[in-house]
């Protein structure tokens, strides 16, 4: 492995040279890195209803998908939607159906500390939608007790309120192919009766008045009940055509849509539901798909509910150029190579909004032409910067310039970025009836923003209006403690270590109130180890706001924006000699922590690369100020 520059025996520069090793050994020969992204056992819980609906449930992933399920519960009974988190009442019963389908008698002790802890959380009747929804298939839930979809919804324009564009890409993927599930309000069997998690209180009926948009909503939702049982035949045959039409445009080569789980198993639900039979092309590849998802060991099965070898990649890259590799290094340019090819060259959902826009950007996925996003851009481009390869020079050039064109062009309104979409920023889509799990639209975030405006400063652009807007933007969401919010890392520390870094790169001095006050509220959240964590109760709970216990990943995201701001300063020292400490013989650190965000408050995620990526990017900084510091 070629030597970092400067050679030196200080414990920063040996900890990054095992880190960097481990990384280079983890790339894939195709050029491209891919680590697990792990969730919580819902994926695999909905994948065998998935199955249990289609009729193709098997022995096998059955049996290895229980197995994995029940190392999953927690010894109170439950399971939780991130490590050492609470126990999640949805989660719970979704689990519970699961061991149920697989066999596991109710009276089995670890099904009775289940079914108990789901009872005394509120039982069915207390789950969310989606997870009555799922029951709902299954005849376990009457489809009247949810709330109405109908699937002419298709059929708004995209200039009229509520169409399937004012929500964010992942929901409108799901919100599509469920309007068909549930025009066609299924109820297959599942074999077994789940009375032993009903707690037999009625649901509260909510009030609906015009005083408000919840109770607006629900009104509206009760007006729909009604068309629901009389829609006009020949309105609804148009919209479930139109619906199919929409879905099996935005199913992707792999299989999947959209590259995650939910779309993906409505979708094939939706057209099963439409009369496509099982060996149909879209249906065969989407269910064939599934499996590819899979992670088999230790006789167990666990779903991935999305894969992120574009984000791994280009993160990687950009650790590997703040480690100093060398741009013609042959990892590099395999990585450059395998990056350009992923490039997204046709127009997506996102030309609604920006139709004159020319397509380019990455996806997170292997798969995903329908769904570039911004945030894989910036980085996609950063890394590609880090690159000196001659022969493609022209190549590099032509393919950054494209995507920088691309991404100004997604800029919203206000100045900031989101992650998908332009301007989806209909607040009101979130008091729909049906929307009690996760975002529903996509605004502009400060960590989205503070990366694209790093890459701008990066690209010699910090001066240009776009930036200047960003900056705006990105000044004006500091949170009044110091710190920034982030949307898809947690949490605080997250949107910090992204804003702090890009605005300082963008010409903000480090001296300026906002910079110091960032400093200030790091120094203070710093753990007495000398490390950084945050815990994900940080989205629901203020006083959790930096505090947690120490991990690689978040240790690195305060560092680097302590580094960008202060240099070696005392709490620098101390962050980066907890990495030095806690670093593996291997070169990579343990994080148990899920650190990644996609539904703050609902769904996180442990990215098993986090762990390595970061801290490499924060070493490679400090060495190389402890380096400038030497000469």
């Amino acid at each position: 492995m070629p030597q970092l520059t400067r050679p030196s025996d200080s414990p920063a520069r040996r900890t990054l040279e095992r880190a960097r090793a481990h990384l280079l050994s983890l790339q894939n020969q195709a050029g491209y890195w891919k680590a697990e992204l792990e969730t919580n056992v819902t994926m695999d819980a909905e994948d065998l209803m998935l199955r249990q609906f289609l009729g193709i449930r098997g022995e096998t992933e059955t049996r290895e998908t229980a197995a994995w399920i029940r190392s999953q519960q927690q010894p109170g009974g439950g399971w939780g939607i991130y490590a050492g988190g609470p126990a999640d009442l949805s989660t719970t019963v979704e689990a519970y159906t699961a061991l149920r389908l697989a066999g596991d008698p109710v009276d089995a002790a670890h099904m009775r500390r289940a079914a108990e802890l789901a009872r005394d959380a509120g039982g069915i009747e207390g789950s969310r939608v989606f997870t009555r929804l799922w029951l709902a298939l299954f005849g376990e839930w009457s489809w009247r007790e949810l709330p109405a979809l109908p699937p002419e919804v298709i059929l708004l324009p995209s200039w009229f309120p509520l169409n399937v564009y004012d929500f964010g890409c992942w929901a409108r993927q799901t919100i599509v192919p469920l309007t068909v599930v549930a025009a066609h309000r299924p109820a297959r069997s599942l074999g077994l009766p789940l009375a032993e998690l009903r707690t037999g209180a009625p649901r509260a009926r909510e009030g609906a008045s015009l005083r408000d948009w919840a109770g607006r909503f629900r009104l509206l939702d009760r007006a729909l009940h009604l068309y629901e049982r009389r829609p006009l035949p020949g309105l609804r045959r148009h919209a479930l055509a139109v619906a199919a039409e929409w879905i099996l445009r935005r199913q992707e080569a792999d299989g999947c849509w959209g590259g995650i789980q939910p779309p993906w198993v409505y979708s094939l639900m939706a057209l099963h539901l439409l009369g496509y039979p099982l060996d149909h092309p879209a249906l065969k590849k989407g269910i064939d798909g599934l499996e590819s998802f899979a992670i088999r060991e230790n006789g167990m099965r666990r779903l991935e509910a999305c894969q992120s070898p574009v984000w791994d990649t280009v993160l990687a890259m950009v650790a590997l150029g703040d480690a100093k590799l060398p741009g013609d290094d042959p990892a590099l340019c395999r990585a450059a190579d395998w990056v350009m090819g992923q490039e997204i060259r046709v127009r997506g959902d996102w030309a609604v909004r920006r139709p004159h826009l020319e397509p380019s950007g990455w996806a997170f996925e292997f798969e995903n032409d329908n769904y570039p996003d911004i945030d894989d851009t910036a980085e996609a481009i950063l890394a590609l910067r880090t690159v000196d390869w001659p022969e493609r020079k022209r190549d590099l050039e032509a393919t950054t310039l494209r995507a920088v064109r691309w991404t100004l062009g997604m800029q919203c309104k206000d100045g900031g970025f989101a992650a998908f979409d332009a301007d989806n920023t209909r607040a009101v889509c979130r008091e729909l009836p049906f929307c009690d799990f996760g975002e529903v639209i996509d605004p502009p975030s400060a960590d989205v923003t503070a990366h694209v405006l790093e890459m701008l400063a990066l690209d010699g652009r910090g001066r240009e209006p776009e930036a200047m807007r960003a900056r705006v933007w990105l000044l004006a969401a500091q949170e009044p403690d110091g710190s920034w919010f982030g949307r898809w890392g947690a949490n605080h520390l997250y949107g910090t270590g992204a804003a702090v870094p890009a605005l300082v790169r963008a010409g903000e001095p480090t001296d300026s109130p906002a910079i110091r006050r960032a400093v200030r509220w790091l120094e203070s959240v710093q753990n007495a180890d000398g490390g950084f964590g945050e815990s994900l109760r940080s989205y629901e709970d203020a006083a959790w706001r930096g505090r947690g216990a120490s991990t690689p990943s978040q240790t690195a995201w305060a560092l680097l924006a302590l580094l960008a701001a202060d240099g070696r300063s005392p709490a620098v020292e101390r962050g980066v000699a907890w990495l030095a400490q806690h670093q593996r013989e291997d070169g990579n650190w343990d994080e148990p922590e899920f650190t990644g965000t996609g539904f703050p408050g609902d769904f996180y995620i442990r990215y098993h690369l986090y762990r390595l990526v970061f801290p490499i990017m924060a070493l490679g900084r400090y060495v190389e100020a402890e380096s400038a510091g030497r000469g």
